[in-house]
């Protein structure tokens, strides 16, 4: 059974009564992200939409090292050096207003940046090549000491547009579907209403619906939920599931 980790992590939203599950890709993130944190490099970590690489992320970084901070960048939804220099600047919450010059602005991000700190980038694949430049030149600072992880589907064909940067990524960790058997066993442990569904259901709901997307599960078990609670006589078989794959599968 994978481990369960009691409690919310900020930036993760869950159906009530859920538990984040320590799964393999989760431990795999958390192996690569730490050896890049021994010798202050790079991960980039990708895969399809809905698998779970930012919940394996922040899951990875929950506990860090004494000395470790981590800041979490959101990639501008329409990036540009300045957009990518703001971002920075605001997620590491420096105090006072933002610098009027590029420069004083690099100079307050580097300052804050000379402390040992992991660098998340989120959605990275929205950045163009200026963008990943700009975020190189953080890292390679003379005064800075950055982790620098790169996380988003399609994060590993951005990096292509920048080959200097792709060729010193230390992990390219990718988060895969969930195997059939895995995503049974990961479910009963991720939330208690999976618990009393027989294992081959499971099997053909993941088979059926989910097909190994932790998104689409936590769809799944939120519409289920409340089918339960506000449905006389609610059972939970195929009959009802089937329903409710309606309303988390995208129309043909």
């Amino acid at each position: 059974m994978p481990a369960q980790e009691s409690g919310a992590l900020v930036g993760v939203a869950l159906p009530a009564g859920a538990r984040l599950v320590r799964t393999s890709s989760v431990r795999a993130v958390a192996e690569a992200v730490g050896q890049a944190m021994a010798t202050e490099g790079a991960v980039c970590v990708f895969g399809d939409p809905g698998r779970g690489k930012t919940v394996a992320v922040r899951m990875a970084l929950h506990e860090v090292p004494p000395g470790w901070k981590v800041t979490w960048v959101p990639a501008p939804v329409r990036p540009s050096v300045a957009g990518m220099r703001r971002a920075v600047f605001d997620a590491l919450a420096l105090p006072g207003r933002f610098p009027h010059t590029s420069a004083l602005a690099d100079a307050a991000v580097a300052g804050a940046l000379g402390e040992a700190r992991v660098l998340v980038v989120d959605e990275a694949q929205r950045l163009p090549v200026p963008c990943l430049e700009y975020l190189q030149s953080l890292w390679d600072h003379p005064d800075t000491r950055i982790t620098l992880v790169l996380v988003g589907a399609g994060s590993e064909r951005a990096l292509t547009r920048l080959p200097h940067l792709a060729s010193r990524i230390g992990a390219w960790q990718e988060v895969p579907r969930l195997t059939g058997a895995e995503a049974a066993d990961v479910m009963t442990g991720f939330h208690p209403l999976w618990r009393t569904v027989p294992a081959p259901d499971l099997t053909w709901i993941d088979r059926s619906c989910a097909h190994g997307t932790l998104r689409t599960w936590a769809a799944l078990t939120a519409h289920l939920q409340n089918a339960l609670l506000t449905t006389a006589d609610a059972a939970v078989d195929r009959a009802l599931l089937g329903r409710l794959f309606q309303r988390v599968a995208p129309p043909l």
